[in-house]
């Protein structure tokens, strides 16, 4: 019998921070999973978020006793309907540590590919709020990805905290030549 490999530990990177940390503030902490899912003609996955003007990686919160991995694939599924397969040999490929408000969150960005037979055309399960978002998603070149993003104007608090963190960690994924 042959002895068992050892397993090999991919650190988390280093978080990048979003915000600022205020003194005397009671923050709620939350995890949440963000993905750069990539599609057989190497387009990405992006969502418009319409009413405030935004492009936005899939992705969200955690739920309790989850793993990220599962979530970002419910995650994709209910945002886009698409199946997904992580790269689990990259790992978490980038992190951000944000300050919003009262809001304390850790994002775990991973990389992932269509599951084979998905055509990314599946019908999303969007949440009532994500609904009066007006969230859409579509398929778009890495480069057009980052000018949409980079362009968009959020009207918002929110889809400006967002439109730094996602893309931040879209330059990070293509910095690792995915």
């Amino acid at each position: 019998m042959a002895a068992p490999q050892p397993t090999t530990i991919i650190p988390t990177p280093t978080p990048k921070t979003i915000g600022t940390k205020e003194v005397g503030v009671d923050y709620s902490d939350r995890r949440a999973v963000r993905v750069v899912a990539f599609n057989a003609a190497g387009h990405i996955a992006i969502i418009h978020a319409k009413r405030d003007s935004y492009y936005k990686l899939p992705g969200g919160g955690i739920d309790p006793g989850e793993d990220r991995v599962t979530a970002v694939q419910r995650e994709m599924l209910e945002e886009t309907g698409a199946a997904i397969r992580v790269r689990e040999e990259d790992g978490c490929v980038a992190t951000t540590e944000e300050y919003r408000g009262t809001l304390h969150q850790f994002s775990f960005c991973y990389v992932a590919d269509l599951v084979e037979g998905e055509d990314g055309k599946g019908g999303s399960s969007l949440t009532e709020d994500e609904i009066n978002d007006g969230l859409e998603y579509l398929w778009v070149s890495v480069e057009e990805a980052k000018k949409l993003m980079m362009e968009a104007v959020p009207t918002s608090d929110l889809g400006r905290f967002i439109k730094e963190r996602d893309l931040y960690l879209l330059e990070e994924v293509t910095n690792t030549n995915v």
